[in-house]
């Protein structure tokens, strides 16, 4: 493996598929060798673009394939768990697009199965990667916000609706995964609430909501149903405040030297602070290149990548946890459930 090439298969050619297949052609180290698609279309595309690289629409060719050290499933979250386990079984290391499973069990049973085999499991987390948010990761870490707060975040656009799973499952891992590696710490509590407007039993709007141990509390606005697209995060600490704005072409990151310095009460007095605002500047690396040769180190290196499997684990149990929630008019549920006797 040290000597060559590391040999991917890419199962799902829809939305993302293609966007590993680039990323994984073009890596140092790596090659994707074959593509798996139910449409001939998708494949053709991907023919015309990478003519060396092998094309089916049987998934099974690409697991029995011996030469094939890695397979990337980039299809609906009700196939993950199926495909994970196969590749895992015949051997090969394995890129889950997110979420890592439609439930717990099946996660945590995926992670079990790499460990078991020897693999390496990640999870397509693609915004933990992003340099923007490991900017923000840096200045938390750094204290100079001081204790945090609150995280609010906006997710919103007008589309794309999904048949299959709600907008908690589609746009959540990503504000989840984003949250639980910026504060370093899983809830204790998930509350949810959301409508189904579009489809009769599939919610296109919720909000989401955690509380952890240190007292901090994240908020999270996801909609299909939205004028335009927002994708900010804001993060309020006791000494400042960051906001992170994806759709932000040149500030993707700024600092705000703002906050309250003196409540007295008895006096009836406040002091606001509204100092400075400070930009850093964000390295333009695509997130998804970053997480491909995560990806490829880890597996030479015989390492968990930074969004491996049991991140995957946590991110599922909060979007079960907030489905638990929906389905009780948006009480506050346990972060785990209580062990069953």
């Amino acid at each position: 493996m040290s000597e060559r090439s590391l040999r991917v298969g890419v199962i799902g050619a829809g939305y993302w598929g293609p966007n590993l297949v680039r990323n994984f052609f073009e890596a140092p180290g790596a090659d994707a060798v074959a593509v798996c698609d139910l449409s001939d279309e998708r494949l053709d595309a991907i023919r015309k673009r990478y003519p060396s690289v092998k094309t089916t629409r049987d998934h099974r060719e690409l697991i029995a394939d011996t030469s094939i050290d890695a397979i990337c499933v980039a299809t609906p979250v009700s196939t993950h768990h199926q495909l994970a386990t196969e590749a895992l079984r015949a051997g090969k290391h394995v890129l889950v697009e997110k979420p890592l499973a439609r439930t717990i069990d099946e996660a945590e049973a995926l992670v079990a199965l790499a460990d078991e085999v020897n693999r390496v499991l990640a999870v397509g987390h693609t915004f933990v990667y992003n340099p923007a948010v490991t900017k923000v990761r840096q200045i938390l870490e750094s204290k100079q916000i001081g204790s945090i707060y609150y995280v609010d975040s906006q997710r919103v656009n007008l589309g794309l609706h999904q048949f299959d799973i709600n907008v908690l499952w589609d746009l959540g891992p990503h504000d989840v995964s984003i949250m639980l590696y910026w504060l370093g710490e899983e809830p204790e509590w998930v509350s949810c609430t959301g409508a189904c407007y579009i489809q009769p039993t599939i919610e296109d709007v919720v909000f989401l909501e955690m509380g952890f141990p240190s007292g901090t509390i994240a908020h999270a606005h996801l909609s299909w149903l939205a004028p335009g697209k927002r994708r900010v995060m804001t993060v309020v600490g006791s000494k400042r405040m960051v906001v992170y704005d994806d759709v932000e072409v040149a500030e993707k990151v700024k600092v705000f030297d703002h906050g309250v310095e003196r409540m007295d009460a008895d006096e009836l007095r406040r002091s606001y602070r509204a100092g400075d605002i400070h930009a850093p500047r964000i390295a333009t690396t695509e997130a998804l290149q970053i997480e491909v040769r995560d990806f490829i180190d880890a597996i030479r290196r015989g390492r968990r990548p930074l969004s491996d499997g049991h991140a995957g684990v946590r991110v599922v149990r909060v979007l079960d946890a907030g489905m638990r929630s929906l389905r009780e008019n948006g009480s506050r549920v346990p972060y785990r459930e209580p062990a069953r006797a």
